[in-house]
C-alpha cells in the first residue's frame, strides 16, 4: 500500500512538473457545479495507433480520430444526471455535479485520474480515509478494459468507487486487488458463457476466436478455452492482433480450415478491421459472433458488400429506451448552437482533454442514432452512485442531511445492498459488485435500408435464468437451413467416434458391434458392453433385457413328458408287485427271479431322474437328472447281461465246461458279476460327480436375446467313461443274446433283449448328435425322452410280454410246459 502511495505521489510531481495543469471551471460538456462532483471518463478519441514515448507526456486526445459514440456516451451521464437533479425522491436537495475528461489512451491519460483523486490540487497519499475528501466522491469509466485496470489500482486505493460501464474484463471482479470497482454490465466471463450457449444451441464445434491484443481480448480467450473444456467445442483457430496485423493472412487461414463460425471478441477499430478485410478478401457465408463491444455498431452494416460475408449475430445489453433522452439531446443541440460564439471562446482556452472540437458540429440525430450497447450501463452507473449517495446522507422523500459529510468510501458499503428498479430493470450487485445479465441476442438485417438490428433471442438471470432463441428469425444465407461448422458430420446412431487428428471433434464413425452400445451423453467415443443379462443388435444405442429360458414346470411339453414318466413309474411298480407275487412261477424264474425284480426297482428309479429336468436348472438337480439315470439303468443292463449269459451257460456251455459251470453256480457268479460291474460304475460316476459335475449354466452367446439356463455336462474324460461302462455291457448283452438265439422258447429272450437294447442306443444317438448340433432349452426335453425311451424299450420288450402270461395265458405259466419246451430243444439238438 505505502509503495502504490509513493508512486502516486511520483506521478503526481512529474505530472505537475511537465505540464501546466490548471482545473477546469465550466465548460458546457465537461463540467458542472454541486454539491457532490461525480468523475467521467469517455473516449471522445480513438488512437489507430499508439506510439511509445520517453518522456512523461500527456496523451493529447483531440489529435487523434474522434468517436461519435464516445460522445453519446458521454451524453447519457449528463442526461442521467439532470434527471437526478431535478428528481424530488432521489437526493431531494443535493445537487450532483460532474467533472468529465477524453480518456483515449490505455497508458497516458494519469492527468485525469490525477484530478478526481486530489484535493484542492494536491494528493495525500498517506491521509486516513475519514479524513480522504478527493475532489470526486465516485466516478464512472473509463471505456476497456485494459484502460480500467491501468488506472484502477490509482482509484481504488482510496477506496473511491469506479463504477464502470464498459470493462468486462473477469480480473476486475477480484475484490482483493480492485477492492471498490463496481461495473454495471456483465463480466466477460458471462459474455463468453453466452457466446459458448450460442454455439451449442445450434450444434456448432468448429469455430475460430479472433481477438485484439488487450486484456480485454486475452481474458476472454482463456475463458474461452477453460469453458469449452467439455462442451464438445473445438477452437480450431485463435489469435490476437494487434492494428498492423496481417488480418487478410488470418482469414484465409480460417477460410483453409472450413471454419464457419467466428467470434470476434475485440475493441470496435480491431472488429472494423477484421470485417472490412473479410469483405475485401471476399469470405463468404461465415456466421460471425460479436461481442458486446461492437454489436450495435453503427457503420459496419452500412459497409458495401457486407451482406455477402454471411449472418452476423451480435450480444449486447438488454436494450432499454431512456425516456426523455432524445428531447435532452435536441435541446442541448440548441443551445450550443445558440452559443456558437462561445464555443469558439473556450476553444481557445484549451484544458487538457477537456476539449471536443468535432463535438459541437454533431447533429442530434448522429448522437441518437449511434450505438446504443453502453447507454443503459451508463445510466445505471449514475443512478447507482447517486443512490448510494443517498443512502449515506440518510435522505428520504423530502430531504437528506446535509450536515452528514459523505466520504467515498462510505459509498461502497451502501452499493453492495442497492436493490431498486430502473426503466423496467432491476439494479442490484452480486458479492463481488457484478450486476444481474440481461443480453440480448441481435441479428444483423444488412439487406434494408437502413440496416437493423433485430432482437432474436435473450439471456436473463433474474429473476431466473432464461435463454431463448426464436429460429424464425434467423434467416440463414444457406437455403434456410443452420450453417454447418463442425469438423466432422455427426455420427448416425449406434456409431461411435474414432478420434482423428488432434481436435476431439474431428473423428470418424465405426459401428458398435453386437452385445454393445453408444452412449453420446456418456461418452460418444466408446462402444460400452452389455450386460450379460442384456443384448444389442449392430449399431445400437441401447440394450435389451435378455429372455431367460428354461424348460418349465408349467409347459404343455413338459407336462407331458412328466405324466408319461408317472405312468410308467406306476406300470413298473405294479409289474414289480405282480413278478413278487408270481415270484414262485416258472415264467418268474425262467425271467431271472430276484434279479428281476432288482431290474424293475431298478427301472423305477431311473424314472424317477426324469423329473429333475424341469424346473429353474439348481446344482442339485444336474447333479441328479443324468447320475440317478446312468448308475440304476446300467445295474439293469447288467443285469440282463448276466441273464443272457447265465441262459447260454446252462443250455451251451454247462456239458462243455462242467467245472466252470459249477464254479459259476456254488459262487453265485451272476451276483459277483452284478455286484462288481455296478461297484465299477458307480466309482466312475463317483468321480464323474466330483472332479466334474454337472452344473447350472447360464447360455448368452447361443442367442443373442435369451439366456438359457441349462446344466454343463462336466468332464469330458469322466463322463465317457460312464457312459462306455454302459454301452459296453449292453454290447456284451447284445452278444450273449444272439448266442442264444435258437434256445427254447421260453427261454430265448434274443429278441427283447436286441430290440431293447437298439432302442437304447438310438435314443441316445438321437439326443448326442442334437445336443452337438442344436442349441435350445429343449435339448433337455430330448435328454428326458432319450431316459423314458430307454427304460420303455427294457419294459416292453422284456417285461410285458412275461407280465401278459402270467395274467391273460396261466396255462404257460406250469412246470409242465416249460419241461416239455426244454424236451423239444433236446430233441431238436440231438438231431441235428
Amino acid at each position: 500500500m505505502l509503495l502504490r502511495r509513493i508512486c502516486v505521489f511520483l506521478l503526481c510531481f512529474i505530472n505537475c512538473s511537465f505540464f501546466k495543469i490548471s482545473w477546469p471551471h465550466s465548460t458546457s460538456d465537461f463540467s458542472l457545479e454541486g454539491d457532490y462532483l461525480m468523475g467521467g471518463l469517455f473516449a471522445l478519441h480513438e488512437i489507430d495507433q499508439e506510439t511509445s514515448l520517453f518522456t512523461p507526456e500527456n496523451t493529447e486526445c483531440f489529435r487523434h480520430s474522434t468517436s461519435t459514440s464516445g460522445y453519446q456516451m458521454l451524453q447519457v451521464m449528463r442526461f442521467a444526471i439532470e434527471e437526478i437533479n431535478n428528481s424530488t425522491t432521489l437526493l431531494p436537495n443535493v445537487s450532483l455535479g460532474y467533472d468529465i475528461f477524453d480518456h483515449c489512451s490505455n497508458t497516458k491519460n494519469f492527468l485525469s485520474v490525477l484530478n478526481f483523486i486530489s484535493k484542492n490540487g494536491s494528493i495525500k497519499p498517506k491521509e486516513k480515509l475519514n479524513n480522504y475528501q478527493p475532489k470526486v466522491i465516485a466516478l464512472t469509466g473509463p471505456y476497456g478494459s485494459t484502460r480500467t485496470i491501468t488506472i484502477a489500482p490509482l482509484i481504488t486505493m482510496g477506496l473511491i468507487p469506479l463504477v464502470n460501464y464498459g470493462a468486462s474484463s473477469y480480473a476486475l471482479s477480484n475484490k482483493l486487488q480492485y477492492p471498490s470497482f463496481v461495473r454495471t454490465l456483465p463480466s466477460n466471463k458471462d459474455m463468453i458463457e453466452m457466446i459458448i450457449h450460442i454455439i451449442r444451441w445450434f450444434g456448432w464445434n468448429w469455430v475460430a476466436f479472433l481477438g485484439s491484443q488487450d486484456s480485454y481480448s486475452s481474458d476472454g480467450l482463456k475463458l474461452f478455452n477453460k469453458y469449452i473444456s467439455n462442451t464438445g467445442i473445438c477452437l480450431a483457430y485463435q489469435e490476437g492482433l494487434s492494428l498492423n496485423a496481417n488480418y487478410s493472412q488470418t482469414l484465409k487461414k480460417i477460410d483453409m480450415l472450413n471454419i464457419n463460425v467466428i467470434v470476434v471478441f475485440a475493441v470496435p477499430q480491431y472488429a472494423v478491421n477484421i470485417i472490412k478485410t473479410a469483405i475485401a478478401e471476399n469470405i463468404r457465408d461465415k456466421v460471425w459472433i460479436a461481442g458486446e463491444t461492437w454489436a450495435m455498431n453503427q457503420q459496419l452494416p452500412r459497409e458495401p458488400g457486407i451482406g455477402k460475408i454471411g449472418t452476423v449475430i451480435g450480444i449486447t445489453e438488454r436494450l432499454l429506451s431512456l425516456p426523455g433522452f432524445d428531447q435532452f439531446i435536441y435541446k442541448d443541440r440548441r443551445t450550443i448552437n445558440g452559443y456558437s460564439t462561445e464555443s469558439n471562446v473556450q476553444s481557445n482556452n484549451k484544458i487538457c482533454n477537456q476539449v471536443c472540437d468535432h463535438c459541437p458540429l454533431l447533429t442530434a440525430e448522429e448522437i441518437i442514432n449511434e450505438n446504443p450497447s453502453f447507454s443503459f450501463a451508463i445510466y445505471a452507473a449514475t443512478y447507482t452512485i447517486a443512490h448510494a449517495l443517498h443512502n449515506v446522507l440518510q435522505c428520504d422523500m423530502n430531504k437528506c442531511t446535509k450536515n452528514t459529510k459523505a466520504k467515498p468510501y462510505m459509498l461502497m458499503g451502501e452499493m453492495k445492498k442497492l436493490d431498486f428498479p430502473l426503466n423496467g430493470r432491476q439494479v442490484k450487485y452480486d458479492e463481488n459488485y457484478d450486476p444481474t445479465i440481461s443480453y440480448a441476442v441481435v441479428h444483423w438485417h444488412t439487406d434494408v435500408n437502413p440496416p437493423q438490428f433485430e432482437m432474436v433471442g435473450t439471456y436473463d438471470t433474474y429473476p431466473e435464468t432464461t435463454f431463448t432463441i426464436d429460429y424464425s428469425l434467423l434467416p440463414w444465407l444457406n437455403n434456410d437451413s443452420v450453417p454447418f461448422s463442425n469438423c466432422s458430420v455427426e455420427c448416425k446412431p449406434g456409431y461411435s467416434r474414432k478420434p482423428e487428428g488432434f481436435h476431439s471433434c474431428c473423428f470418424t464413425c465405426k459401428k458398435c458391434p453386437r452385445n454393445s452400445y453408444v452412449d453420446y451423453s456418456r461418452d460418444p467415443y466408446t462402444c460400452f458392453p452389455c450386460l450379460e443379462s442384456e443384448w444389442s443388435d449392430e449399431g445400437s444405442t441401447t440394450c435389451k433385457t435378455r429372455t431367460v429360458a428354461y424348460l418349465e414346470f408349467a409347459e404343455i411339453s413338459s407336462i407331458i413328458v412328466m405324466l408319461s414318466a408317472t405312468c410308467l413309474i406306476i406300470l413298473l411298480i405294479a409289474i414289480l408287485c405282480l413278478f413278487a407275487y408270481n415270484f414262485n412261477t416258472p415264467v418268474v424264474k425262467s425271467a431271472g427271479g430276484s434279479m428281476c425284480l432288482l431290474m424293475l426297482m431298478c427301472l423305477i428309479m431311473s424314472s424317477i431322474s426324469v423329473f429333475f429336468f424341469f424346473g429353474k436348472p439348481t446344482f442339485v438337480f444336474c447333479l441328479l437328472r443324468n447320475a440317478i439315470f446312468a448308475f440304476f439303468f446300467t445295474v439293469c443292463i447288467s443285469c440282463l447281461t448276466v441273464r443272457s449269459f447265465q441262459i447260454i451257460c446252462v443250455f451251451k456251455m454247462a456239458a462243455q465246461f462242467p467245472k466252470v459251470h459249477s464254479l459259476w453256480v456254488k459262487h453265485n457268479g451272476q451276483w459277483i458279476f452284478i455286484a462288481f460291474s455296478s461297484f465299477i460304475h458307480l466309482i466312475s460316476c463317483v468321480i464323474w460327480m466330483t472332479v466334474s459335475p454337472d452344473k447350472p449354466s447360464a447360455d448368452s452367446w447361443t442367442f443373442k436375446d435369451q439366456i438359457m439356463l441349462m446344466c454343463e455336462m462336466g468332464n469330458a474324460i469322466t463322463f465317457t467313461i460312464v457312459v462306455f461302462i454302459s454301452w459296453f455291457l449292453g454290447l456284451l448283452c447284445l452278444i450273449f443274446s444272439y448266442m442264444g438265439r435258437d434256445l427254447p422258447k421260453n427261454y430265448n429272450e434274443a429278441k427283447s433283449i436286441t430290440f431293447s437294447l437298439i432302442l437304447y442306443y438310438l435314443s441316445w444317438i438321437v439326443y448326442f448328435t442334437a445336443y452337438l448340433s442344436v442349441k435350445s432349452k429343449y435339448i433337455m426335453l430330448l435328454n428326458a425322452m432319450a431316459q423314458i425311451s430307454s427304460i420303455n424299450g427294457i419294459l416292453f420288450s422284456y417285461f410285458i410280454p412275461k407280465s401278459y402270461i402270467i395274467i391273460f395265458q396261466p396255462q404257460k405259466n406250469t412246470a409242465a410246459y416249460f419241461q416239455t419246451s426244454i424236451q423239444n430243444y433236446t430233441q431238436t439238438i440231438s438231431r441235428s
